[in-house]
């Protein structure tokens, strides 16, 4: 990893085998100054919201490319400090099976300042939690960040989401089996399940309280509802039309203190929590038949 500055500096990288430059910024850049070199370009600021998650792939293949020619590879940004380290980070971690924090330690020991912003460490993470894959298009996880980033970006500008950029959950392959159903007190329909309630924390220095709501994520019972532009509302029960909770895209402060975006919550004193049968019925979005319907579950240093 290094400075733009370093470029300039050819007959050096030559000595030292460079063969292939990789370039991690935003900046435009003098093409004279990669004269004899592979250059691959990722053009990113070094700001908490850039993707850079999404480039890991076709960086780690640059640099595996260059070291298995028998040459050294030189990743670059501005400063030789974020974006480099972070494409560095995420090459280790699929070519040696380690955690961000081990590759991070491993770089720091020939360049202590490398330090990832908070929203690339973040990417890091999230690259390291799907097992580092060949493509993370393919990567629920990843959808789903891609949709939180959607929803922050939303709440930014004061607006609901795009009708078409909801993810509800339930159409989507979803790992594990529920461990209890949440159904509407009035009329007994099954409104959600436990895999998808969204986790949520105390706020630091507030008594725990029991949680007046149950939150969770956009459900295809919803559609209607949530495609309307509204920045939050009622939720009714697909079948009895009760109401049963809200929404507000730009998130709501929980009983217990914590503040959930988006909030999309059903009240606990409208739905009745049943541990699930064995077989939990999939596609909450559809009546089901009288059957229950089984679920599917997913289940040597190189030189750089």
């Amino acid at each position: 990893m290094a400075r733009l500055f370093t470029l300039r500096r050819k007959e050096a990288l030559r000595e030292s085998g460079v063969t292939h430059v990789l370039s991690v910024l935003g900046l435009p850049l003098d093409q004279a100054l990669f004269e004899g070199f592979e250059h691959y370009v990722v053009e990113v600021d070094d700001v908490d919201d850039e993707n850079l998650l999404e480039h890991f792939p076709a960086t780690n293949k640059f640099i595996q490319q260059g070291l298995d020619g028998g040459g050294g590879v030189l990743v670059h940004c501005a400063m030789g400090k974020s974006r480099s380290a972070t494409a560095v980070c995420a090459f280790l971690m699929q070519r040696y099976c380690i955690t961000p924090d081990q590759a991070l330690a491993q770089i720091r020991e020939t360049r202590p300042l490398c330090e990832p912003n908070d929203g690339f460490w973040q990417q890091l993470e999230l690259y390291h939690r799907i097992a580092t894959p060949e493509s993370v298009e393919d990567s629920p996880a990843y959808q789903r960040w891609l949709y939180q980033r959607e929803i922050e970006l939303s709440r930014a500008c004061g607006q609901a989401p795009e009708a078409e950029k909801i993810r509800f959950e339930d159409e989507h392959a979803h790992e594990g089996a529920a461990d209890f159903e949440l159904r509407c007190r009035k009329c007994r329909r099954t409104l959600a399940t436990s895999q998808y309630l969204t986790d949520h924390k105390t706020r630091e220095g507030v008594a725990p309280v029991s949680c007046a709501h149950y939150f969770l994520d956009p459900l295809s019972w919803m559609r209607a509802e949530l495609e309307q532009g509204k920045l939050d509302g009622r939720l009714e029960c697909a079948k009895c039309k009760t109401n049963v909770g809200k929404y507000a895209w730009q998130g709501m402060q929980c009983s217990c203190g914590d503040w959930v975006v988006p909030g999309i919550s059903l009240a606990k004193g409208k739905i009745d929590e049943v541990k699930s049968r064995p077989q939990t019925a999939a596609g909450l979005g559809i009546r089901q038949p009288p059957q229950a319907v089984g679920r599917k579950t997913g289940s040597g240093h190189e030189n750089l």
